[in-house]
């Protein structure tokens, strides 16, 4: 549920007494997870949320959007370090490595940030109003792929090849995680690169 940032209560914007109020994505994010394992993500008010942050409403909006946004952390952010990552890499890497090294890397998280990993995504992969607004983000994650893609191969952004490459990297990264979700002893990297190196030996290498 999207809710009206306009939309002030007496006090708002003093944080609670007694905690270090949250002033980050990631903080912001962690404990949003935290009450949407304990109540429900429909359950969860943006309110609750700030309660617990020990922040108002009008600073929460400075961080995110809406609810939806909150599984997601600091996306942006991760999306401009794939950039980086992708313009770092040898051009003579072949672009299906180049792609598979990227995206295993975009997906690397410190151990101890792996459980709160694990519930962001079965909320992504299971909540029909999360799954919805998904596709958003999805897009906007595609789009660095097929840049990348499109450069290597002479074409725009928006040619059939780049998206196509786009999508199938999605895909790929998507069964990793639902492999990975249901055994809890599977390792999410090696997952995500066992299936670029599985479809590069089903279908042959891509050009570039």
């Amino acid at each position: 549920m999207t809710v009206d940032a306009t939309t002030q209560t007496p006090g708002a914007d003093r944080p609670r007494i007694g905690r270090a109020p949250a002033t980050t994505h990631g903080e912001l994010s962690h404990i949003a997870l935290q009450l949407f394992h304990e109540r429900g993500f429909e359950e969860t008010t943006v309110d609750d949320i700030v309660r617990a942050a020990g922040i108002g409403r009008r600073t929460f909006f400075r961080y995110y959007r809406s609810k939806n946004d909150l599984p997601w952390g600091d996306f942006d952010h991760l999306l401009d370090q794939m950039r980086r990552h992708l313009a770092s890499l040898p051009d003579d890497l072949p672009l299906r490595d180049a792609l598979r090294l990227a995206v295993v890397e975009f997906n690397r998280f410190p151990t101890d940030e792996i459980p709160v990993h694990r519930e962001r995504m079965r909320l992504l992969l299971s909540v029909p109003s999360l799954m919805a607004h998904s596709t958003l983000r999805y897009t906007e994650w595609r789009q660095v792929i097929a840049e990348f893609a499109a450069d290597r191969l002479g074409d725009h952004a928006d040619d059939l090849e780049p998206r196509a490459i786009a999508w199938a990297c999605l895909g790929l990264s998507l069964a990793a995680y639902e492999q990975w979700l249901a055994n809890d002893d599977a390792d999410l990297l090696h997952l995500i690169d066992d299936a670029f190196h599985r479809l590069s030996t089903t279908w042959g290498s891509t050009r570039g």
